[in-house]
């Protein structure tokens, strides 16, 4: 349990400072181009994700996300106290990525972030980002065919950052993590209270979609 805990961790650790590392980079390389900004954060953030699922997923399967974590315990592939100890090493692994990537790029350690993302249109691009990562993850797993889920991880959270309005968050570490970084990637704390509701909402959505799309019989009802 101790190594899958740490891998959660740093595997927190390195999504966030790919998300908000790339961000800064993205600011400071393309100060007058929103669109080109993005795009330079969308591509580093799926690049590195990718990565990042193919060296822990054989340690602790590399969540990464605490709805993802609680949807696998859902379903029975972990116990629910193993579920709320990966989410605690997740949200702490995004903190501390934060601070390094703020320290990277000679940033102070920790920068409480002001940008503010907080209209029913995020809100709702929240829930649609967090089920269809969900439902990407968990029909993969589900159809026998776990070995294509960081290709297509990587693929649909790039993908999304430009199909939502709130650039695809859909992870409550990550979105606490970027509370800690006044920069390109950064979310308020009063956006945050949208955000994680939001993603927990998207989360319930997707154990029903994945119930009728791909059931088992002997899961946990």
């Amino acid at each position: 349990m101790s190594r899958r805990l740490l891998a959660e961790f740093l595997g927190g650790l390195l999504l966030a400072a790919v998300v908000i590392g790339s961000g800064i980079a993205a600011q400071r390389l393309s100060p007058g181009d929103a669109g080109l900004r993005l795009l330079e954060n969308a591509v580093a953030t799926g690049a590195g994700l990718y990565a990042i699922i193919l060296v822990f997923g054989p340690v602790s399967g590399a969540h990464l996300n605490p709805v993802v974590s609680l949807v696998d315990a859902w379903f029975g592939g972990i116990p629910w106290r193993e579920a709320f100890s990966y989410a605690a090493a997740q949200t702490s692994g995004c903190v501390a990525g934060a601070v390094v990537a703020n320290v990277l790029f000679e940033l102070p350690p920790v920068g409480l972030a002001t940008t503010g993302r907080a209209t029913v249109a995020h809100g709702l691009s929240e829930v649609v980002a967090t089920a269809g990562l969900l439902l990407v993850v968990f029909a993969l797993t589900r159809s026998d065919r776990a070995a294509l889920v960081p290709g297509a991880v990587a693929a649909y959270i790039g993908s999304a950052y430009f199909f939502t309005s709130s650039t695809s968050f859909a992870n409550p570490a990550i979105t606490v993590g970027r509370l800690f970084s006044d920069t390109f990637a950064g979310l308020s704390p009063a956006s945050a209270l949208l955000y994680v509701p939001a993603q927990l909402l998207g989360a319930a959505l997707a154990v029903v979609l994945i119930h009728v799309l791909h059931p088992r019989t002997r899961e946990r009802p």
